[in-house]
């Protein structure tokens, strides 16, 4: 099947992006579907920082790949032996694909699916194969088992959940994600409790998500840490008590001051080890500091070991928000329809294919929240 898709072919370009183009929109051939697998026409796809990260080679991947993870749109084939769908239904995106059968799968924790995490290093899908080609024929990569940036993809099953064809394709697109890790990390990692204190760092789409969870679970007071004056005024609007500048000299001190000794949970969602480093000493005695951004696999972190025995503390990774997607993308779903969980505040632009490396440029300048394209 002939259709286009955003091509990364190297990583690292210079910046503007919309002057040095490091993706570029290609024809491409894609593959019918295989076996437990299916044709979705991309209806939406949200540029994420994940895919950003990928772009400036803070998170190496297999080239040339087509690169989105953040998604929905609706099936159009089956491959043999599927029967959960069918042409026609409308499906939001997991970029984690799980196959049910390995040991993390078997004890509820999908996201940490061993085949699927090697499938995702690869560049294939969940099954190995890889279904694109481009215009000369050579095999392009998939990005996460998605790879949303085209008109057209092919995925696994095991990447994809049933939702509402009635609910608008821009909002489903931001479950794929955003609202999975962000929400996800505040509920079901962090478990955020009614009363308790809660302070987030960084206002980006994943971290605004993790203030509404936090916000929905009851979380009170609920602080917003981030160095944009328009994202403070966002995070408020949506249910933050207080808001910090993070370019601030006493954030730590002002937590503390704010929550009584430091927060009961504290989320870092910027992918910064020194704001991680902020994070932990902004959590109370007893309390969990939960990290969702993705530093460069070469940065460390330098913490007290004895305050993890003498203060009781928990420092704990969340990814994809340590979520069940068919769970939790249906019981997030219906929170926002419910008005309890608002994301559609989190959609700042809406562009086209065309546009996607000015799309990056504004998220590299911290100038949008989420963007999605439109097909």
């Amino acid at each position: 099947m002939d259709t286009r898709g955003a091509v990364l072919r190297e990583m690292g370009a210079s910046t503007p992006y919309a002057d040095s183009r490091p993706l570029r929109i290609e024809p491409l051939q894609l593959e019918p579907p295989g076996p437990d697998e299916m044709l979705v026409r991309v209806r939406a796809a949200g540029v994420c920082h994940s895919d950003l990260s990928v772009v400036n080679g803070s998170r190496p991947r297999p080239l040339p790949m087509v690169l989105g993870h953040e998604a929905a749109g609706d099936v159009e084939a089956v491959g043999a032996g599927v029967t959960d769908f069918a042409p026609g239904d409308r499906v939001v995106f997991s970029f984690v694909p799980s196959c049910g059968r390995c040991a993390f799968c078997a004890e509820g924790r999908p996201v940490l699916c061993a085949p699927g995490a090697a499938a995702n290093a690869a560049g294939t899908l969940l099954s190995g194969a890889r279904r694109w080609r481009d215009a000369d024929g050579r095999e392009c990569q998939h990005h996460l088992g998605v790879s949303a940036f085209a008109e057209r993809t092919v995925v696994s099953t095991r990447s994809a959940v049933r939702v509402d064809p009635e609910l608008p394709v821009e909002i489903a697109a931001l479950f794929g994600c955003a609202v999975m890790t962000g929400v996800g990390a505040a509920v079901n990692t962090a478990g955020v409790r009614p009363g308790e204190s809660v302070v987030v760092f960084g206002m980006g789409g994943v971290g605004l998500a993790a203030l509404l969870g936090a916000v929905a679970a009851g979380a009170w007071p609920v602080v917003a840490v981030d160095p944009v004056g328009d994202k403070r005024e966002l995070a408020a609007a949506l249910g933050a008590s207080h808001t910090i500048d993070a370019g601030e000299d006493d954030v730590v001190e002002r937590i503390r001051a704010i929550t009584g000794g430091g927060a009961r949970r504290a989320l870092e969602t910027v992918g910064s080890e020194k704001v991680l480093e902020q994070a932990y000493f902004a959590t109370a005695r007893g309390g969990m500091t939960v990290t969702v951004g993705l530093p460069h696999p070469q940065r460390m972190l330098s913490i007290p070991a004895v305050s993890l025995v003498a203060e009781e503390r928990t420092l704990a990774g969340s990814y994809m928000g340590s979520a069940v997607v068919s769970r939790d993308v249906p019981r997030f779903l219906d929170l926002y329809r419910a008005g309890r969980l608002p994301v559609d505040r989190l959609l700042t632009h809406r562009l086209s294919l065309d546009d996607i490396n000015a799309a990056f440029d504004r998220l590299a300048r911290a100038e949008a929240v989420r963007q999605v394209i439109l097909f």
